[in-house]
């Protein structure tokens, strides 16, 4: 603020308050890039007077109608909302076709149109003075008109518009109005996977320029050794002198003056801090212009020294390789659609630091020019997209109908032109990208043209298959075999993969072996998630029940449904369990543990930086509980390089042993605090089991056999069977209820969106969803001193004759203890892969308290697990079910070596593997919901579900992994499961409250 005021200060000595103002906005001309002081980026500074405010925001109050007129006054911390989500329409989503027929570049003549007006005091202007006016977002048409004259038109929604009203103005009041329409021409190319919405969702300010003014810069770095050499090209009005200087910490480190004539200049910075990603080093650069009374106006800006090259088919930045780990990232607030403040951007690049995350594509239009300053200040390289998709022409079997069009080029050309031109000078971009999804020609290859006149860096555009025009070659949701063999086969350019992972609700899974893929081919130069954060908007149901609405929520048809509930983050920036696993998967350190040898190794996989600031806490866990702790420094581990460090782990005499390694930076960033952790990592290092303690057993139980019901009583439990389903029909011990529900083999959870496909394809046709139960006969006998209950049914589809013969053996202990084994033999011609093989029932509902050895914390399945190690660890029901904006399986814990779900008062069930079976080599899964799979599987929000009186567990001998199937991979061979033969065994114990289950030797009674 110190050096802000005091340019303030000089401006004000020359008695030109209007260069002050001026000056804090750094914007110029329409051409100008965004320049935002230190303070702007971090909110809204007041000084001498309203600076900057904002003209117009959405009708908030007045009925619903198709023109609206608003002119409320601007409150600082609100931001403009699109016009649907403040009643006025009605939003719409659709992911690839047009809401309209077909027939550019007409639209509809019903397109709904917003009037915006508001009366704005202004002051005389200085001789050679201009007032602009400037828009960051109006979709997707607008005209503008002061004081009842047409000014002018923009499209582009999402690209910034300036308009020199100057001559439209005058001392006083002055009326602003802008018509807004819906639909325009610019629509057919403006087709991107979001909701249909409409308004003035970004700012909208004047700015007063002096008459000696800067009107463009451009400032381009060249490393030379430690030295950066830089140059810019600048335009004024009126200059007569130009002075360009860069600090640091308020001293100068280079300073020339710029010729006005030519507007050209170089200067070099020795022993210069270049910016990168992980150390995002920002130098204090201003351009004073001085006219013919001294000095008019100071522009300032942060900025970061970077230069982008590609070389023998690699991508460097000042000079150095690197990978981009990134993520797609379309505007998104749960509450204002498209319009996003601030805040909500600075918490999104938070949250993509904190989990490790480097990179992000803007996908798919230029975003607000705020969010590029951020990324230079937090350490975010971008992919910066232009506002091109044309996807709606697929559905006419021509994507390309307007790419290849010539008469469509000024359209595609100018969206690129506004986009480099404006955001060219941020060290972040690493490369641009001509858009999305609209085929390929004529138009694109004229976009290139355009975007490497104007600027040096690389350009991507997907559609481009083989890079026969741009600088990248680029695939969608290539599986990981391709992506392996792109490596091991590499082209003349770099190669990214710009969507993977499709994130619709639970998942992505198998990232891990992506990841495995990117570490091992230098040529894979960036993988990025697909996508950020789910588009729900916020809402509330008639009993007062909030959700977030999806496609088809308002009446809107066509629609694709869920099909933009797709995000690693929830609508309301919480991370998901897919985040969480991305975190530890792209970890930039490696640890690995030669238990054999007690070598620990960390690799440096940053790009920039050494190890510095890491420091690794290695936990020993023996049967899932710590016993000790210590903590190892690798020191100055360059990148790419590794550090050995011996380290010994006592083994358990009994149980198993885990070493658990935590990753933490010590260092505090904007964006963490010091001792963060950034992953984890978990290695075997001995398993010497418990041994079986065999005691005598109690009386034998005794046995009632009655018309319908075989009630087998021990000395603490009754347990009943009915004689013709073979089902419990009553358990109790020690006077409670143990099971709620009967226990039923399944191979069915509720639907995750990753499986949709699989559902289409495979299980709805065969009816998986809903398998039907008949039992062919209930047998008993005694075996020692217990009793054993045989039943023999069949699990099979209507229509189709195939299905599973299962035969489940109870045996039922004196303690009271009942184990159970459960086998499948197939018949008929179906084999495919099912959702999972286990056994489902309720608990009493005040059965809420869960405790488990296995992974957790949090949810996880097969092929997501990096993120959530093995221990002990304790969980409420409640809390471990997943909010997915459209319900799901969800709450898996996998590798469970036993669960217990217990009363406030302590008694309850206890699940493990039978007596001799080795639970650390044979784990098995879990998952324990208020619901009940029926429940979920009918849900289409959050608020259809109602908690039940009990709780529905399933333990799970396998479960399918998740894949990424919604749109993208289907699940990898090593994690899928078929309906094939099987066969499984649990023990179900009963607790009581002073039952502990931790460490607990296996009893066998004899």
């Amino acid at each position: 603020m110190d050096v802000i005021n005091d340019w303030e200060n000089q401006a004000l000595t020359n008695r030109n308050r209007l260069a002050a103002r001026a000056y804090f906005m750094g914007y110029a001309s329409p051409e100008l890039a965004a320049t935002y002081s230190r303070e702007l980026s971090r909110g809204f500074v007041q000084l001498s007077g309203p600076w900057r405010f904002r003209l117009f925001d959405s009708p908030r109050s007045v009925p619903a109608a198709t023109m609206a007129t608003y002119a409320d006054e601007w409150d600082e911390v609100e931001v403009p909302h699109m016009w649907q989500v403040d009643g006025y329409g009605k939003l719409a989503y659709t992911d690839e076709g047009f809401p309209f027929p077909v027939d550019q570049p007409f639209v509809p003549g019903d397109d709904p149109t917003g009037v915006y007006q508001r009366i704005v005091t202004l002051p005389e202007l200085a001789a050679g003075s201009r007032e602009i006016i400037r828009f960051d977002g109006v979709e997707s048409y607008a005209e503008l008109y002061v004081n009842g004259t047409y000014v002018g038109m923009t499209k582009g929604s999402r690209l910034s518009a300036e308009f020199d009203i100057t001559d439209f103005i005058h001392a006083g009041d002055n009326l602003f109005v802008v018509k807004v329409l819906q639909y325009s021409d610019g629509t057919y190319i403006e087709d991107q996977d979001m909701w249909w919405a409409s308004g003035i969702f970004r700012d909208v300010y004047l700015m007063e320029r002096p008459a000696a003014r800067l009107d463009d810069f451009y400032v381009r770095t060249h490393r030379t050794g430690d030295a950066a050499e830089l140059t810019i090209d600048v335009r004024t009005t009126a200059a007569e002198r130009i002075v360009w200087r860069f600090a640091t910490a308020g001293t100068t480190v280079a300073e020339t003056e710029i010729d006005p004539a030519t507007g050209r200049a170089a200067l070099t910075i020795d022993d210069a801090r270049f910016w990168n990603p992980e150390d995002p080093f920002l130098y204090d650069m201003t351009i004073e212009v001085y006219g013919a009374d001294g000095l008019s106006e100071v522009v300032p800006r942060r900025q970061g020294l970077a230069e982008v090259t590609i070389e023998n088919g690699r991508i460097l930045l000042n000079g150095t390789y690197f990978k981009m780990h990134g993520v797609n990232r379309h505007d998104g607030d749960d509450h204002k659609c498209r319009a996003v403040g601030l805040e909500r951007m600075r918490r999104d690049l938070e949250l993509m630091k904190r989990h490790n995350i480097n990179a992000v594509r803007t996908s798919h239009y230029a975003n607000d020019p705020r969010f590029y300053e951020l990324c230079d200040e937090y350490g975010i390289m971008v992919l910066a997209e232009t506002d091109m998709e044309s996807h709606g022409f697929e559905n006419i079997g021509n994507i390309a109908t307007v790419t290849d069009d010539p008469a469509w080029e000024p359209a595609y050309v100018d969206r690129i032109e506004r986009l480099v031109m404006q955001e060219r000078n941020h060290a972040a971009i690493v490369a641009w990208s001509l858009g999305n999804e609209s085929g390929y020609g004529c138009n694109i290859r004229a976009m290139y043209a355009k975007a490497k006149e104007l600027d040096g860096r690389p350009v991507h555009y997907e559609e481009d298959r083989n890079a026969d025009t741009v600088d990248i070659i680029s695939t969608m949701y290539s599986r990981v075999s391709q992506m392996n063999d792109f490596g091991e086969h590499p082209g003349p350019k770099p190669r990214i993969n710009c969507e993977y992972g499709h994130s619709m609700g639970n998942g992505p899974g198998g990232l891990s072996e992506y990841q495995q893929i990117f570490d091992r081919w230098d040529n894979l130069q960036g993988q990025f998630i697909w996508e950020w954060c789910d588009h729900g908007i916020a809402a509330v149901d008639e009993n007062g029940r909030a959700y977030h609405m999806y496609g088809g929520d308002n009446g809107d048809y066509p629609n694709n449904g869920n099909f933009c509930i797709d995000g690693m983050v929830f609508p309301w920036q919480e991370p998901s369990p897919g985040l969480t696993e991305y975190k530890h998967v792209i970890c930039p350190v490696r640890v690995a543990f030669d238990a054999a040898t007690g070598e620990l190794t960390v690799t440096n996989k940053r790009w920039f930086t050494t190890l510095a600031d890491i420091r690794i806490v290695l936990e020993t866990l023996v049967d899932g509980d710590p016993v000790a702790s210590r903590e190892v420094v690798p020191g100055e581990v360059a990148p790419g390089e590794s550090a050995t460090i011996p380290v010994t782990v006592d083994a358990a005499a009994c149980g198993e042993t885990l070493l658990t390694a935590r990753v933490f930076t010590t260092q505090a960033k904007p964006w963490c605090e010091p001792m963060y952790q950034i992953g984890v990592y978990q290695f075997a290092v001995a398993n010497t089991g418990h041994a079986v303690i065999e005691v005598p057993a109690a009386a034998a139980p005794t046995v009632d056999e009655a018309e319908c019901l075989l009630t087998v009583t021990t000395r603490d439990a009754r347990i009943a069977f009915d004689l013709a389903s073979g089902e419990i029909r009553d358990w109790r011990s020690c006077g409670r209820t143990v099971v709620a529900a009967p226990i039923k083999v399944g191979f069915w959870h509720p639907l995750v969106d990753n499986h949709q496909q699989e559902f289409d394809s495979i299980w709805q046709e065969n009816f998986i969803n809903v398998m039907q139960t008949s039992t062919r006969s209930v047998t008993w006998h005694r075996e020692g001193p217990a009793v054993v209950v045989e039943v023999a049914q069949r699990i099979a589809p209507p229509v189709h004759a195939f299905g599973m013969r299962c035969t489940l053996v109870y045996t039922i202990w004196p303690s009271g203890r009942v184990d159970l084994a459960v086998s499948g033999e197939p018949y008929g011609d179906f084999c495919d892969i099912i959702p999972r093989i286990g056994i489902s029932f309720e608990v009493p509902g005040e059965d809420r308290a869960v405790e488990w050895y296995g992974h957790g914390p949090g949810e996880n399945y097969p092929d997501s697990l990096k993120a959530n190690p093995v221990g002990h660890y304790r969980a409420k029901v409640d809390d471990m079910f997943t909010p997915y904006v459209f319900p799901q399986d969800c709450a898996n814990r996998e590798g469970v070596r036993w669960v217990a779900l217990r009363s406030s008062h302590g008694d309850g069930l206890l699940v493990t593997r039978p007596v001799g079976v080795d639970a650390a080599t044979d784990p098995f899964s879990f998952s324990a919901w208020p619901y009940t799979c029926e429940d979920i599987d009918a849900a289409r929000h959050v608020c259809d579900l109602e908690p039940r009186d009990t709780v529905t567990v399933n333990i799970n001998d396998q479960v399918l992994g998740l894949g990424s199937n919604s749109w993208g991979s289907e699940v990898l061979d090593s994690y899928r499961i078929r309906f094939e033969r099987f066969s499984f065994a649990f023990s179900l114990r009963p607790l009581a409250s002073a039952d502990i289950v931790a460490g607990l030797a296996p009893i066998k009674e004899v």
